[in-house]
This record gives C-alpha cells, structure tokens and sequence, in this order.
C-alpha cells in the first residue's frame, strides 16, 4: 500500500549485502587476472614460434605448455570465475553485458586456438607458424574491444 509522496524502501538480497564491500576487490582481482590471461595469450605465439624455430633444444619446447597449463589457464579460470561472482552481484542484465560476454567469448576461442597451436607444435606438426602474428592480432584486438566496453559501461 503507497501514500501519496511515500516511495517503498527497496531492499538489497542477502547476497548483495554479503558482496557489496567486497566488489571493490573483487574488481581488482578481475581486472589482474583479466591482465595475465591476455599477457599470456599474446606472448603464447610468439614462444609457440621461437620453440619451433629452435626445435632441437627441449627445454625450449616445453615452455609453450608450461606457460599455457601454469599461466594462462588458471588466469583464465580465475578471470572468468571472479567476472562471475561480480555479475552476480550486480544483477543487472543489460545490451553492455550481453556485448562484452561476446567479446569474452572470443577470447576464450582464443585461448583454445592457442592450445591447439601448443599441442601441434609438441607433436612436430607445425612447421612454422604462419598465422601467429595474425593470433596475437586477434587477442589483441579482442581485448582492444573489451576494454573499450568497459571504459564505455553505462552508469
């Protein structure tokens, strides 16, 4: 029942107000993990391509999956997971979201195209790696992407 000039209070869930003081650093946390994730994923080519071009020396070869399997994925995991967790408390669905789940949908396509790139190149079946700039391009252009949606997010 409203009176004239009397709004409802609305009240926050639970949850909100279990989250609300930790958004801050959960943002952080995003936004590092966010930072490695695309580090690694642009620097993935570039090392999938020295470790062919210097096939001979093992220890060379190895590095591709350390950095993806140590690096790479457990940023993405964390990213992803963190983004999770700050959706949820924000509950808002809006166009800007819906843009920006795209665009990190394509970095996780990234990110696996890397991980076939690694294992061709573990197995001898990448020669050289022709579109490797074209790789790092692309999550590059990706994250370009993202961040402009995000410096861009409606208040």
């Amino acid at each position: 029942m409203e009176r004239s000039g009397v709004h409802p209070v609305r009240v926050p869930s639970a949850q909100a107000l279990l989250l609300n003081p930790l958004v801050p650093w959960l943002k952080l946390f995003h936004i590092s993990a966010v930072i490695v994730w695309c580090g690694s994923l642009m620097y993935l080519p570039t090392l999938v391509r020295s470790s062919v071009a210097h096939g001979s020396v093992r220890a060379l070869r190895q590095w591709p999956r350390h950095v993806f399997i140590g690096v790479a994925t457990p940023a993405a995991l964390l990213a992803i997971g963190s983004g999770t967790v700050i959706f949820v408390a924000d509950t808002l669905v809006t166009t800007w979201l819906i843009y920006k789940l795209a665009f990190v949908g394509l970095l996780v396509l990234g990110h696996g195209v890397c991980g076939m790139l690694v294992l061709r190149a573990e197995a001898g079946r990448l020669e050289r790696c022709r579109f490797c700039h074209a790789l790092t391009a692309w999550v590059v252009f990706v994250l370009l992407a993202i961040a402009w949606l995000v410096l861009r997010k409606p208040a």
